[in-house]
């Protein structure tokens, strides 16, 4: 893996992070679920999480700014480098006890993210990658799928739900994508699914309407895993346009085919 000082803080952070957010898990998986009580806990875990990634990448780099799902955005002395953080990305899977979800850290320099580290704690499963350094699931060295065919391939997207997307628009892509693929899946982890993508559990993953903080950490992963990563309208403004489609080169230009005829 990975060893550099980089990398090491930011795995420090999300170990520590992420030692609480088991916890919690554990925690949750006994209540009710309601709104009230296990959301209200859920927040609070979300919260406590930002918290101790702050602290500890603020102690090691103070100078540098952040970009903080709850917290917003804290500008440094250096704007140049900027901390991008989601404390608990899948928190419907965390609230209803589905052990897929994940911390994202990434760092973004001059708009650019050149680090990203993603942890699932109650899998154990730590996603780091760095700019010219590769990307690695614990040790294991990580490389997109290789397949070259549609049909042979299993997709994720991400479904619009109440009260966010646009549903016929996605409702038009799908039927033109699922008659084309050997499976679709929906985790409900932007970031896990941009690192299974990167590990080649994916072929390839598309949806709108992200934040920053969902995919920064998995656009430096896929890449460095050989993949392609490019925003819905085929530029690299992902992280300004709030889309992203990733895969191999192939499987992701005839997957952008099939979105862009819908």
């Amino acid at each position: 893996m990975i060893r550099s000082p980089l990398i090491t803080v930011m795995v420090q952070a999300v170990r520590k992070a992420g030692r609480a957010l088991a916890r919690d898990f554990g925690e949750v998986e006994q209540l009710q679920v309601s709104m009230k009580g296990p959301g209200d806990f859920v927040s609070a875990a979300d919260r406590k999480s930002e918290e101790t990634l702050h602290a500890e990448l603020l102690r090691v780099r103070p100078t540098y700014s952040f970009l903080m799902e709850e917290s917003g955005a804290v500008e440094g002395a250096d704007t140049s480098n900027v901390w991008v953080v989601d404390p608990l990305d899948g928190t419907t899977n965390f609230l209803h006890g589905i052990p897929i979800f994940s911390i994202s850290l990434a760092l973004v320099r001059n708009g650019v993210p050149v680090a990203g580290v993603i942890f699932n704690p109650v899998m154990d499963e730590l996603y780091v990658a760095e700019a010219g350094q590769g990307a690695y699931l614990n040790d294991r060295r990580l490389r997109v799928a290789g397949r070259k065919k549609l049909a042979d391939s299993v997709v994720c997207c991400g479904l619009p739900h109440l009260g966010r997307g646009d549903h016929a628009k996605f409702n038009r892509e799908l039927e033109k994508v699922q008659g084309q693929v050997s499976g679709l899946r929906r985790t409900g982890s932007a970031a896990i699914d941009l690192a299974w993508v990167a590990s080649g559990r994916f072929d390839a993953f598309w949806e709108r309407d992200l934040s920053a903080w969902d995919m920064a950490a998995g656009i430096v992963m896929v890449r460095e895993a050989g993949g392609i990563v490019t925003d819905l309208s085929d530029g690299d403004k992902m992280l300004d346009k709030g889309s992203v489609i990733a895969g191999n080169e192939i499987i992701r230009s005839d997957l952008m085919r099939l979105l862009k005829s819908a």
